[in-house]
């Protein structure tokens, strides 16, 4: 990640980027559809969830078996997953600013990380003595190699997968409940979404693959919008790499000498109305074709998932879980939201929604398919 020099950081970007480009997507649709299937097949006909339990759950689920593997998934899912917790607990405010103080919270942080390396260490050290070769991000990551020929080290693999299951199980739980909070208050596009996966039935029936869920367009715009409004960063940070001259709209010029750091405040430029029309309201239109704000406004206008060299490698692979999991919940429940809309939880680094996130569902069928 950051803690090494800027080639070996670029070599371990690209590893990422192979493991999670559109070849290898496809052959992970399955394995998530049967996670989200057998996960809320557990659910009963009627009750009350707390929407970020259920989707921190269901996204370990699916982190374990497809970034993982079956070794985790199948015999210590629940170790991994209270260690994991205990990792995100330490990501706040007081840890980002004093990342040592000798609190509990980071102790237990540490303790956890360390024996969550420990736990993928023994899987890469198994794997190879016994010569087996799994179809998960780990082992794309062990057969990864730099380009002076090296290969992967047991510690930078188990690092690189801790780092990317954070990014993508965590960000995507805070997304995925962004998602359910804003559609569940906005009746026009829960109806649009619904008529949507409606449609698709119609043309595909049950099936879903990689191709299918590139067509759910509603889905994505209400998704990327539900993003927008509630930016998981208070923003980038960046250091500039030689003098640059930067000219706004306005035609203001400043200077930024080499070596300053810049940070683009992704909350507000969320919410700039030259940019976003109307910033404060929930409109996912604003992404479908023929307006396009995000595009028309430059290439950095829309920052939920970084951009430039840092921007994030499981962009896509974000996408395609967080639609998984909301067309199956459109195809077979009906919610509601319970409690308040949530409010931001300002104390966390990574931002997500505060306290509990109620919902009632009722098991329901799109009808006439």
């Amino acid at each position: 990640g950051f803690a090494v020099d800027c080639s070996t950081r670029m070599d371990e970007i690209r590893f990422y980027i192979d493991a999670l480009k559109p070849s290898q997507l496809r052959s992970h649709v399955d394995p998530m559809l049967r996670e989200v299937e057998d996960y809320f097949g557990k659910w009963g006909d009627v009750g009350v969830v707390d929407l970020k339990y259920e989707f921190n759950h269901i996204l370990m689920l699916i982190a374990s078996r497809c970034l993982l593997g079956k070794e985790v998934r199948e015999k210590i899912f629940g170790e991994f997953y209270t260690l994991f917790t205990e990792i995100e607990e330490g990501v706040n405010l007081v840890s980002f600013m004093l990342p040592y103080i000798p609190i509990p919270v980071n102790r237990r942080r540490d303790r956890a990380r360390i024996k969550l390396t420990e736990i993928v260490t023994e899987i890469l050290r198994s794997r190879k003595i016994c010569n087996r070769i799994e179809e998960d991000v780990l082992q794309k990551l062990m057969d990864s190699r730099y380009k002076d020929g090296r290969c992967t080290t047991e510690a930078a693999v188990a690092g690189m997968i801790i780092a990317l299951i954070f990014a993508g199980k965590h960000t995507s739980a805070v997304v995925s409940t962004w998602t359910g909070a804003c559609l569940l208050t906005h009746e026009k596009f829960l109806d649009a979404a619904f008529n949507e996966q409606k449609e698709i039935m119609r043309t595909y029936g049950d099936k879903i693959d990689y191709n299918v869920l590139l067509e759910m367009e509603t889905l994505h715009s209400c998704i990327k919008e539900a993003g927008r409004m509630n930016p998981i960063s208070f923003g980038l940070v960046r250091q500039a790499q030689k003098n640059i001259i930067v000219r706004t709209k306005e035609g203001v010029e400043y200077d930024i000498p080499k070596g300053d750091t810049l940070v683009n405040l992704v909350m507000l430029t969320h919410k700039l109305p030259h940019i976003y029309k109307d910033p404060k309201v929930y409109d996912p239109d604003r992404f479908r074709s023929g307006r396009d704000e995000d595009k028309v406004g430059g290439k950095f206008s829309y920052g939920t998932f970084g951009g430039g060299r840092h921007v994030c490698a499981g962009e896509a692979y974000a996408f395609m879980q967080i639609k998984i999991i909301w067309s199956h919940l459109l195809r077979n429940f009906e919610l509601k939201l319970t409690s308040p809309f949530p409010k931001t939880d300002w104390s966390k680094y990574a931002l997500e929604p505060k306290g509990k996130v109620m919902v009632s569902y009722k098991r329901y069928r799109v009808p006439g398919i």
